[in-house]
């Protein structure tokens, strides 16, 4: 069979249905099909007929192969009818959408044969037409030129050391844009002299170090960046570039591979520090938590560019959960942006720098794509940078991955991909800099693969020969980055090889001058401190939680508030079940003075935003509420047109942020912790549609919320709003797993609560921002107790007052009463129901609305009222979840106590409604002693 075009071989009648809408209406079609036709109507025009031999026009007549259906005489796919002007034009659409499956992009070896199909018989072009000039050459900008000069450049472009994908973006003025500093500065770079000395000095830095700790500390866990060491010269050309364009402050998430040189070659750590903790001779300030190895923490400092421009930088602290980081860097950078930068994402920046099998294989990238350009999430792009090593731990990416490439995620928001080979620095840097620009310019995500290898194991006492001995034996032969930059630069007459030589030993000195300061006289021991933004507040003591601090607000604020509440804009038509809330909502604020759980909760967010704090509130749903209560935002009925009532509140100084996200818990979850890091001022909420979907977040609660602060000294308010109660919905939408939080919780790390009155919410809202100290909250959220008609509380308690830990029970005579129930949550309600329908006066119920801190001397006080009665716990969790097994450790010394509970199961609740509803039956009269 004949070789045709690669176009040929698609589906001619798809091609030909493109042609004529095309024809149609150009605007309608992918942009790259647009240029390509273009081009084509272009040479049919002035090239589409040949002479004959008496020199008059005619349309070509050549034979049109027999290969079934393949082309048909006429079409846009009779490729032997085409003029050559346009099967040059195919042939360069072809490398702009392939050639990075043939570009020298691997380091260590070859690569796989991706049929790239862009060979120029494909397109029916020979060695005859190598010298023909063709207008198409003005495509990638060197004018028209010979089709052997065409092909070279493409080459050059796109067969070089970087494969550049980018054919799929959908806006064409993006699309140009990249194309043109693809084809035009990729041909034409060559850094200065003093841009070479520059990347060879950072290449020097990393390699150097590496090998230094390599050589001084063998066999100890470093997680070292060898044969990724170009990564050095990457961020600091990204850095450096970024501040040329307008960034002021950037904040990177990364793993562990490389962070110690990162640390000391970018952030500015001294190797002093690095050099003390791999000596281990200073004692830890136990007081200040529990630290955190070498290789998760966090640091910050502030450079100045070779451009004389001040950058803040931010490597942020994390877990082994690898790209667990990356909501977190990002709800961290939103945040900056909406304060510190005035809504302005081109003064921060956040880099993402990812492994090739986690970005592959962890959900999370995904889920944090999605968010790059929603309006809750957005932070102006980011710039992912893949420090792909070929290997996960000891996995092959044939079994890390299906896609061709890590990074095929970018294309679900139509960021641009660069691959590039991590031997050949200046294209890295080439890279960088292409990525720096092309963020601050358009606001979006891109993403720098830079195939490399690991030199070591996963860690430097792993053998990775078990697992790739052939890789291995080609890695052990295989030159550093820097003696491969060296050597071109001497081959090239740049430099001299004694200046890299002399480079290489005066920063070895540098080190050993260093190290030999710590061995003679070791640093003391330096524990993180709180971020410059958080240096008026302190750390907690067991004293702040005996009693929480004022927290009422005066009548003003109050009808402020309630006037914003319960205000409809002039031609605004909310739906009739609106209108007749709002009327509640009135009636509540004006006529009753009694305030149900939504409307108190809105009164907390109202009174801070007119204080001045910042109140971010995200979730499923949680505009209206997942249980139609909230309505924080309201729709036309007509329009559809949203008003958010707190707003467009009058006299407003903070700012009010609620957004619907998407279906995430993992991420978004991440994104206000981050958040909330970000801005000591700002009371962060996520709210779960149920309780349970917590679980789908358990890393982001486990590893940054629960031990943050002790890890890494990063203290955080967040606020987790988990609905939760037995109300017959089922196993999943029944518990929001308390027992998971009461085992993470010690040292006064969080608060875990569990709330009955609407008053009690608004002051636990507010003491968050009212402590000195901040600290992580977790709230087992109300579902029907939302319309319960007792669940209301007067106007005089949000005047004055502060949160409750426990409420006693006013409602029986302290004498007459011979059983003291203890619970928390909603339980209560069914108690005090059944109560008072039996009318038993001898029980108390008492309520604990804050189980961490566990308020253990409220308790015991109250129940000293109760002499001689016995007391119980009741919950309405089985045995083994809830409160139980926390409650029996904290107080089994001073308060022998009986448990009444569901059975234990293996499940949180059952499914059937009637066995829900017996089960409720049966514990209620257990503990009423009915």
């Amino acid at each position: 069979m004949d070789k045709f075009s690669f176009i040929a071989n698609a589906h001619v009648s798809y091609i030909d249905e493109l042609y004529a809408t095309y024809k149609n209406e150009p605007a309608s079609i992918d942009p790259s099909w647009k240029e390509f036709f273009d081009g084509f109507d272009f040479a049919l025009t002035n090239y589409g007929q040949e002479e004959n031999g008496n020199g008059k026009a005619e349309t070509s007549s050549k034979p049109v192969p027999k290969n079934g259906a393949l082309a048909t005489p006429g079409t846009i796919m009779d490729m032997e009818q085409l003029p050559k002007e346009i099967k040059v034009r195919a042939l360069i659409h072809a490398y702009r959408s392939r050639a990075h499956l043939k570009s020298k992009t691997n380091p260590v070896r070859e690569r796989r044969d991706r049929k790239p199909m862009v060979d120029p018989e494909y397109f029916g072009l020979g060695q005859e037409d190598m010298a023909t000039v063709f207008q198409a050459g003005n495509e990638i900008g060197i004018g028209s030129a010979t089709l052997s000069e065409i092909l070279a450049a493409l080459k050059t472009i796109y067969e070089g050391p970087m494969g550049f994908e980018y054919l799929y973006i959908r806006d064409a003025e993006i699309l140009d844009w990249f194309k043109t500093k693809v084809e035009k500065e990729a041909l034409a770079f060559n850094p200065s002299h003093d841009e070479k000395k520059r990347i060879l000095f950072k290449l020097n830095q990393a390699v150097v170090f590496e090998n230094f700790l390599h050589t001084k500390y063998l066999g100890q866990k470093r997680f070292s960046l060898e044969g990724g060491e170009s990564t050095i010269p990457f961020l600091d050309a990204v850095i450096n570039t970024a501040a040329q364009h307008g960034v002021e402050e950037v904040m990177i998430g990364m793993a562990h591979r490389g962070r110690l040189n990162v640390l000391a070659n970018v952030m500015g750590k001294t190797y002093e520090q690095i050099f003390s903790e791999f000596e281990g001779t200073a004692k830890p300030d136990l007081t200040m938590g529990d630290g955190d190895v070498k290789y998760h923490m966090g640091y910050s400092s502030d450079i100045v560019t070779p451009e004389n421009k001040k950058v803040h930088l931010k490597l942020a602290p994390n877990p082994s959960h690898l790209e667990a980081v990356n909501p977190v860097v990002e709800g961290f950078v939103r945040a900056k942006i909406d304060h510190a930068h005035k809504h302005d994402a081109t003064k921060a920046l956040p880099i993402l720098i990812h492994g090739d099998a986690a970005v592959a294989g962890q959900g999370i990238v995904y889920e944090v794509t999605q968010m790059a350009g929603l309006k809750g999430y957005n932070t102006g792009g980011t710039i992912h940078f893949v420090i792909n090593n070929q290997v996960g731990f000891t996995t092959d990416f044939d079994d890390a991955r299906s896609s061709i490439y890590c990074t095929d995620v970018a294309k679900i928001i139509d960021a641009p991909v660069i691959h590039v080979n991590g031997d050949n620095a200046e294209a890295v840097v080439f890279a960088s800099k292409l990525a720096a620009e092309f963020r601050q310019k358009f606001s979006k995500d891109i993403f720098v693969d830079m195939v490399c290898y690991r030199r070591h194991g996963h860690n430097e006492s792993d053998e990775p020969k078990f697992t790739q001995p052939e890789l291995y034996n080609l890695i052990s032969k295989h030159p550093n980055p820097r003696e491969i930059y060296v050597k071109k630069l001497t081959e090239r007459g740049d430099f001299d090889a004694k200046i890299a030589a002399q480079m290489d030993e005066e920063f070895r000195q540098l080190l050993q001058d260093r190290l030999n300061m710590v061995k003679e006289k070791p640093l003391p021991y330096q524990a993180t401190k709180f971020e410059r933004e958080w240096a008026h507040l302190r750390r907690s003591v067991a004293e702040d939680f005996e009693k929480s601090p004022e927290t009422g607000i005066s009548p003003e604020t109050i009808e402020k508030v309630a006037n914003a509440l319960t205000f409809v804009p002039k031609g605004f038509k909310p739906i009739k079940q609106i209108e007749a809330q709002m009327k509640q909502r009135k009636d509540m604020f004006f006529e009753t003075k009694e305030l149900n759980w939504a409307s108190a909760e809105l009164l907390a967010y109202g009174s801070l935003l007119l204080e001045g704090k910042t109140v971010r509130l995200t979730g499923q749903d949680v505009q209206r509420g997942t249980f139609s209560h909230r309505h924080a935002v309201i729709h036309d009925a007509n329009t559809n047109q949203p008003f958010n009532s707190l707003k467009e509140m009058k006299d407003r100084k903070g700012q009010f942020h609620i957004y619907n996200s998407l279906l995430s818990e993992y991420a978004v979850l991440g994104y206000e912790y981050g958040y909330s890091i970000a801005n000591p001022h700002a009371l962060t909420l996520w709210e779960g549609q149920f309780g349970d979907f917590a679980n789908g977040a358990q890393t982001m609660i486990d590893q940054f919320i629960s031990s943050g602060e002790s890890k890494w000294q990063r203290m955080s308010g967040l606020v987790m709003l988990l609905p939760h109660g037995y109300e017959g919905q089922g196993p999943e939408h029944s518990n929001a797993r308390p027992e998971r939080f009461l085992q993470l919780s010690a040292e006064y790390n969080m608060v875990v609560a569990n709330i009955t009155e609407p008053s009690n919410f608004f002051h636990l809202l507010r003491r968050q921002l009212a402590w000195e100290f901040r600290k992580p909250c977790v709230v087992m959220s109300p579902k029907s107790l939302l319309r319960h008609p007792k669940v209301v509380s007067p106007m005089s308690e949000f005047t004055s007052g502060r949160f409750r830990e426990v409420l006693p029970d006013t409602t029986v005579d302290a004498k007459d009463v011979k059983r003291v129930v203890l619970c928390t949550g909603k339980v209560y309600y069914d108690l005090e129901e059944a109560r008072e329908k039996e009318k038993i006066r001898n029980v108390a119920i008492v309520r604990i609305e804050q189980l961490h801190p566990l308020p253990k001397n409220q308790i015991l006080e109250v129940l000293k009222s109760y002499k001689g009665a016995e007391v119980v716990w009741v919950q309405e969790e089985p045995e083994n979840m809830g409160y139980w097994n926390y409650l029996l450790r904290l107080l089994y010394k001073e308060l022998p106590m009986e448990l009444i509970a569901r059975k234990p199961s293996a499940s949180p609740a059952t499914g059937y409604n009637k066995v829900h509803v017996e089960e409720q039956k049966n514990i209620v009269s257990q503990a009423l002693k009915i």
